[in-house]
């Protein structure tokens, strides 16, 4: 079966193009966001394809995957006119947390008949306004990368993209407290200076921007993953660290109270909260490594690669049905 997807979301596509079809990418020339072809930095197996829109044109598509408003109008023009949803089985997949005025967030593809809108939490289902339109919960799956967890750095590890761009969204405003707690080491795209704007020392707040191949054992070296998100759907680097065997602290919001279960870490809508977690685990590391090894257990029953696998397996056979 071909399935076509853009390459949108690079973490949540290495777990989809796991499965036994063949998955084809739009590349364009400038690789731009409509155009990204295979990723560089997660590793994709030999039946990801890339396919330009000329090739897309005449290409036999059994199932299209949108994951952005303005995807519809674009497989529409690179398909040769084929209207997905109508002339090809289609799911709208929704990788965000609403936002705008919520809770009564209208999605752009509600009151639709025509295709199934794809939810990766429950929470996200709960709080967007989807009107008629057939919806799913399909919760996120995880390449295991092992228990690699060691903990033998007493520092908290962060993982947040454009954390100054995003502000309060992330939570950055917090990491001036927190990181006189347990000093920090945050991954992500454009971190670049973050101690600087946000006026702490650099050793309390140290940025770096890995490739993923090298980001797992980074985090896995770190004490605790401190995931300090107010509003977002479910950070998959959370589940990441879970995966790792890393106990987590995090902001009880969204998701996440979901996600991490007692037991595995500390969750709390008090700052206050998650730093006695953090000073714990910093001076505990065997209750520390105790408590990621229940979230690794935890974690891989619930995200584990063939649930996710075949939750979309079940929802293809349907849609196309």
């Amino acid at each position: 079966m071909n399935i076509l997807l853009w390459h949108v979301h690079g973490s949540w596509t290495t777990a989809f193009v796991q499965g036994r079809h063949t998955y084809l990418v739009p590349v364009t020339p400038g690789r731009d966001p409509d155009g990204l072809g295979r990723a560089r930095t997660f590793s994709w197996p030999e039946s990801v394809l890339e396919a330009t829109p000329e090739q897309l044109r005449d290409a036999e598509i059994d199932i299209v995957v949108l994951q952005r408003p303005h995807e519809l109008e674009l497989a529409e023009r690179w398909l040769g006119g084929r209207r997905p949803g109508r002339d090809i089985p289609a799911v709208y997949l929704e990788h965000n947390a609403p936002d705008g005025d919520v809770p009564d967030t209208r999605h752009p593809f509600a009151d639709r008949d025509d295709l199934t809108l794809v939810h990766v939490t429950h929470f996200n289902r709960l709080f967007w306004d989807c009107g008629s339109t057939r919806t799913r919960v399909i919760e996120h799956g995880i390449v295991d990368p092992g228990h690699l967890y060691t903990g033998h750095l007493p520092r908290a590890a962060v993982v947040v993209n454009e954390p100054v761009r995003r502000g309060r969204y992330t939570g950055t405003d917090l990491l001036s407290a927190l990181c006189e707690t347990a000093p920090l080491d945050v991954f992500g795209m454009r971190t670049e200076g973050l101690a600087r704007r946000l006026g702490i020392p650099e050793e309390l707040c140290r940025s770096a921007d890995l490739p993923q191949r090298d980001l797992h054992a980074a985090l896995a070296h770190r004490r605790l993953y401190l995931h300090p998100v107010r509003w977002t759907s479910l950070g998959l680097s959370l589940l990441e660290a879970m995966h790792l065997g890393m106990p987590v602290v995090a902001l009880a919001t969204t998701e996440a109270v979901e996600a991490v279960p007692a037991g595995t870490g500390v969750l709390s809508t008090r700052p206050e909260v998650l730093a006695r977690a953090m000073r714990r685990y910093l001076h505990e590391p065997e209750a520390a490594a105790e408590d990621g090894a229940r979230g690794r257990e935890a974690a891989v029953e619930r995200y584990g690669l063939k649930r996710f696998l075949d939750d979309w397996e079940e929802l293809i056979t349907e849609v196309r049905s």
